[in-house]
């Protein structure tokens, strides 16, 4: 609860605080706001909830279209702050207040691959369009001061996802885009490439309007400091960016490929096996164990769709690790189990990828990297804190000190990571071309299984 609740006076802060309200205006998109299958998410709109959770108000928020709808509606006081991934660059200071930077970003020139790269700003040979209003369009600008046969378009009739995606058909040779929102189109458009950087890294922040007092601009300094401290705010930005951080264009294209072609074959069967968890999840952790391949092995001797180990697979009864149903429904439950043994008060996605994280390493290991994280002033029941001491489960000094001692903990790190990677590409498949995820009927001949392997059951 904001500790300025008692200022009363005629203050931007106390406006909000007597009407309890906050509105806050944004734009519609990835990572600021949009509905979600269980209501509104976003990056922006996740941090707007809490400022005004904290200040003890109401959240209203006010979606746009473009930026230049936006502006006009907290100059003339209509809204209380912009939440909407905006750069704080020194034009925009000009017209507007900015809270603390919460996230830094740059800004990159986008292509498709495989078309001719351009180096620098002069090398633009085709046509470039930009978001109207953007820091993209201000940038452009002052690059014209010193290439005066610099020319682009601006639109108002797209955003950067639509115009990334022109980009991709080819109906434009370039655009502009802030990393943020690359690094997650690139996850479902690999061919999308970049350039070159149009800016270095500048401050996400959000704006305030510049003829009201300081009162509000105050309680935004504070309230970022807390989740700053508390771990709220980098916790948020693992969630919506975290496992975006590394691409491989490779690996992106093979996983969409499989998807239209090899998933549909075993969509029944992970839908029917869910249970409580999303099917496309099963599914993205299938393909990060075995590429969906029912005969894959491992060194460590795991086998099947869900890569598990005999003693697992004879514990649940699954006679067949190598029978891709039984697989299935095996993993499922296992990680099902899991999910009930991490503690009650962590709550998800946390306690979603805590499961994972066991399902790859044990949750022995888990505990060990929980209780380093607890000695070294960390947070043991938030994955942000937790993953970064897995790692150190590789080394001497920490695993010496722990119960279940040395353990490959990069490796589910990455493990965690590159489910959520697939798991958010499997989601925007599923939702914005359902045709190409479309399961296959299953006779019995579906899938070739060779060299089947029988567990004894005792």
């Amino acid at each position: 609860m904001c500790s300025c609740n008692d200022e009363r006076h005629a203050s931007s802060l106390a406006e909000v605080l007597d009407a309890g309200v906050l509105k806050v205006g944004t734009t519609y998109g990835l990572t600021t706001y949009y509905n979600g299958a269980t209501g509104p998410i976003g990056f922006e709109y996740e941090l707007a909830e809490g400022f005004a959770n904290y200040l003890g108000v109401k959240l209203e928020v006010f979606p746009y279209y473009n930026l230049n709808e936006l502006f006009p509606q907290l100059q003339n006081q209509h809204l209380d702050l912009i939440a909407a991934g905006l750069s704080a660059n020194p034009e925009r200071q000009k017209n507007f207040r900015f809270g603390p930077g919460y996230q830094r970003v740059s800004e990159k020139l986008v292509f498709k691959q495989g078309k001719e790269w351009p180096r620098d700003i002069s090398s633009l040979t085709g046509k470039l369009v930009v978001i109207s209003g953007s820091s993209h369009s201000q940038t452009l600008h002052e690059f014209q001061q010193q290439n005066p046969d610099l020319s682009w378009q601006e639109t108002d009739d797209k955003d950067m996802e639509e115009l990334l995606e022109l980009v991709l058909h080819e109906e434009l040779d370039y655009t502009i885009a802030d990393s943020n929102v690359l690094a997650l189109m690139r996850r479902r458009y690999p061919e999308l490439a970049i350039g070159f950087s149009v800016s270095p890294e500048q401050d996400i922040a959000w704006a305030v309007n510049k003829d009201k007092d300081d009162s509000l601009l105050a309680a935004l300094i504070e309230y970022f400091g807390i989740i700053q401290t508390n771990g709220i705010l980098a916790a948020l930005e693992d969630k919506y960016f975290g496992h975006l951080r590394q691409f491989n264009y490779v690996d992106t294209r093979e996983f969409i490929k499989a998807a239209r072609e090899v998933l549909p074959k075993f969509r029944p069967w992970f839908e029917s096996y869910a249970g409580d968890l999303d099917w496309r999840l099963l599914a993205a952790m299938s393909y990060q164990e075995s590429h969906w391949k029912p005969n894959a092995k491992s060194v460590t001797g795991v086998r099947g769709m869900m890569m598990l180990t005999q003693a697992t697979a004879k514990d649940l009864g699954i006679l067949s690790r190598l029978d891709p149903e039984q697989s299935i429904k095996g993993g499922s439950t296992y990680l099902a189990s899991l999910l009930q043994r991490i503690p009650d008060r962590i709550g998800y996605p946390d306690r979603l990828w805590f499961a994972l994280a066991a399902y790859n390493i044990g949750l022995g290991h888990l505990e060990d990297a929980r209780v380093l994280t607890d000695r070294q002033d960390g947070n043991p029941d938030m994955w942000i804190d937790v993953k970064i001491r897995l790692l150190q489960l590789r080394q001497k000094k920490h695993y010496k000190t722990t119960i279940y001692g040395y353990a490959r903990g990069n490796e589910a790190v990455t493990y965690v990571d590159n489910i959520r990677r697939y798991y958010d590409t499997l989601v925007w498949l599923d939702e914005q071309q359902p045709q190409i995820l479309k399961p296959d009927e299953l006779p019995t001949d579906t899938v070739m299984i060779t060299g089947p392997e029988t567990v004894i059951l005792d």
